[in-house]
C-alpha cells in the first residue's frame, strides 16, 4: 500500500486501466529479486505461498490470476517508456526514493552522514575476446540474411564446423590471421545487408559498421580489412554483439566488460541500521569523479546529506566546490598518487585560505609582495632571507636578480590541504566509509549483482533499482522483526 501507482498511469492509455495492479506487480519483483526466484517460481510462490499473497495484500489464495505475460507485458511497457522518455523520472527510481524514505521514517534513520563507492559488474554478456566477439557479430549478421542472398562463404558461417576451426581449434599463433578472415566476412556481409531494402536501417548494419570501424582498418594494398593494434581498441567499443552498451573498464588491477554501479547509504553510527539513498548505473568507463559530480546534488536535494565519506578515487577541485555549493563536507579517505618528495610539502607555507595567498614561507619569512598570476599564487622573499635559510634547497623559490620567487599552482594547494586533511582524520573516515564494500558484497552474493540476466543499460538499471530496494527492505524487515 505503499507503493504508488499513479507515476505508472504514463505506461497505459487514458481510456482504460491496467488489467493488474500495478502496486501487487511492483511487489512482486521487489519479491523475485529478494528471494532470488526465477519467473516460473514466482508465480508458484504468488499462487500457492500465503507469506508472498498476504505481503502483496491479497488474504484469499488463489482471489488473482497472474500469467507469465502479464510480468512481460509490465516490463516491456516500463523498459519502452525510460527508452523513449530519457528525460522523464526513471519510474523504478521513484518507487525506490519513496519506499526508502518511508523505510527511514519509521525506523528513525538519519540520513544527515552517508558513504559512497562504485563497483563493477556484468550483464548477460560472456567474456570474449576478439576472436569470439568477431565471430559473434559476423554470425548474428548472416543468420539475418535471407538464404538466397547468401554466398558460399556465408553460408559456411552457419555450420557447426566453422566454429569449431575457427576458435576452438585456433592456435595463439593462428589469431590474427583467423581474425582477419573474420573481419572480411563481416564486409562481405555488410555489402550483401546495404542491397536488401528492408534490412538497410536494421540493427544488424549498425553493429557491424559499428564493429569493423573500431576493430579494423582498410588495406589499400591488398584489398581488404586488417585488424587494428589491440592497444589501439578504444575502453568503449562494442564488447558484445548483443549488448551495444557495454564497455571495458580496468578497476583495482581487474579488468571487465559491463557497467558501474554507484551507491550511497546511511552511515551514522546512532542509525540501528543503514539503508542505501542513492543508486546510479552507467557504463563503466565513467569515472568515480563524473559519478560523484551527477550525484552530488541529486543526494542533497532527495535526503539532506551534510557529510559524505568517500575515497580518494572521488577526489577533485571540481567535487570539493560542488560539494560546498551543495552544502556537503567531503570526507576523503586517501586521495590518489603520490605526494611530491623532494621539494618541501605545500602545506608547510602559511596560505590565506579564502585568498589563496602566501603569508609566510616555511621559515616563518613574511614576502615582499605577493599576488595571483595564471593559476599560481606567487610571492617574493628578500635576497638575503633566502640564501642564509636551511630550507632552500627543499623550497618551492626560485633566485632572481632581486628576490627569490615561490611559485604554486593553487590546484596543488588545494590537493596538499585535502590529502593533509584526509590523512589527519585517516582512521576516523576510513571506519565510516568501510560498510559500503559489504553492501556491494551483499547485493553481489545475495542478489545476484555480479552477472545480470538482462542486457543494455536500460535493462540494467532497472534491475539494480529492484536489487537495491530488495536489500533496503531485507534490512529495514529484519529491525522491525526484532
Amino acid at each position: 500500500c505503499n507503493i504508488d501507482e499513479k507515476p505508472f498511469s504514463v505506461l497505459y492509455s487514458d481510456m482504460g486501466r491496467p488489467n493488474f495492479p500495478v502496486n501487487i506487480l511492483l511487489s512482486l519483483e521487489y519479491i523475485k529479486h529478494l528471494k532470488n526466484y526465477s519467473d516460473d517460481e514466482l508465480i508458484d510462490n504468488f499462487y500457492f505461498n500465503y507469506l508472498v499473497n498476504y505481503a502483496v495484500g491479497i488474504r484469499v489464495l488463489g482471489k488473482l490470476n497472474l500469467a507469465e505475460k502479464t510480468l512481460y507485458d509490465f516490463r516491456a511497457r516500463v523498459y519502452r517508456y525510460l527508452l523513449e522518455h530519457p528525460e522523464q523520472e526513471d519510474l523504478i527510481f521513484g518507487q525506490f526514493l519513496k519506499l526508502t524514505q518511508s523505510f527511514a521514517e519509521k525506523a528513525g534513520i538519519s540520513t544527515d552522514q552517508q558513504r559512497m563507492d562504485s563497483t563493477l559488474f556484468m550483464s548477460n554478456i560472456k567474456k570474449a575476446g576478439r576472436l569470439v566477439l568477431a565471430f559473434d557479430v559476423l554470425y548474428k549478421a548472416v543468420k539475418s540474411i535471407p538464404e538466397n542472398h547468401l554466398t558460399e562463404n556465408l553460408k559456411e558461417v552457419l555450420t557447426p564446423e566453422f566454429k569449431t576451426q575457427t576458435i576452438y581449434k585456433s592456435k595463439p599463433s593462428e589469431n590474427e590471421t583467423r581474425l582477419d578472415m573474420l573481419l572480411n566476412l563481416c564486409l562481405e556481409a555488410k555489402n550483401i545487408i546495404e542491397n536488401i531494402p528492408d534490412m538497410q536501417d536494421s540493427d544488424v548494419l549498425r553493429i557491424l559498421n559499428r564493429f569493423m570501424s573500431e576493430q579494423a582498418f582498410y588495406d589499400e594494398d591488398r584489398e581488404c580489412l586488417k585488424a587494428k593494434d589491440k592497444k589501439s581498441i578504444s575502453p568503449d567499443s562494442l564488447q558484445s554483439a548483443h549488448d551495444e552498451d557495454a564497455t571495458y573498464r580496468t578497476k583495482g588491477g581487474k579488468g571487465q566488460s559491463g557497467y558501474v554501479l554507484n551507491l550511497s547509504e546511511t552511515c551514522s553510527k546512532d542509525n540501528p541500521f543503514q539503508l542505501i539513498t542513492d543508486y546510479r548505473v552507467d557504463q563503466n568507463i565513467k569515472s568515480d569523479v563524473e559519478l560523484i559530480k551527477d550525484r552530488l546534488p541529486v543526494i542533497k536535494e532527495n535526503t539532506g546529506c551534510k557529510d559524505l565519506y568517500v575515497d580518494g578515487g572521488f577526489y577533485s577541485d571540481e567535487v570539493v566546490k560542488l560539494g560546498k555549493d551543495n552544502g556537503i563536507n567531503l570526507h576523503f579517505t586517501n586521495l590518489s598518487g603520490r605526494e611530491p618528495s623532494k621539494k618541501l610539502p605545500v602545506t608547510e607555507y602559511q596560505i590565506d585560505e579564502s585568498t589563496n595567498i602566501i603569508t609566510k614561507c616555511p621559515k616563518g619569512i613574511t614576502p615582499i609582495h605577493t599576488g595571483i598570476t595564471k593559476g599560481q599564487t606567487v610571492a617574493h622573499f628578500p635576497l638575503k632571507a633566502c640564501e642564509t635559510c636551511e630550507y632552500r634547497k627543499k623550497c618551492h623559490c626560485k633566485k632572481q636578480k632581486k628576490s627569490y620567487v615561490v611559485r604554486i599552482s593553487i590546484k596543488s594547494i588545494r590537493s596538499a590541504q585535502q590529502r593533509k586533511k584526509a590523512e589527519r582524520n585517516r582512521r576516523e573516515n576510513t571506519s565510516m566509509r568501510a560498510g559500503i564494500e559489504g553492501t556491494h558484497s551483499a547485493l553481489k552474493r545475495g542478489h545476484g549483482l555480479s552477472k545480470l540476466k538482462v542486457r543494455g543499460l536500460i535493462k540494467c538499471s532497472i534491475t539494480v533499482g529492484y536489487k537495491v530496494l530488495a536489500q533496503n527492505f531485507k534490512r529495514f524487515a529484519k529491525y522491525m522483526l526484532e
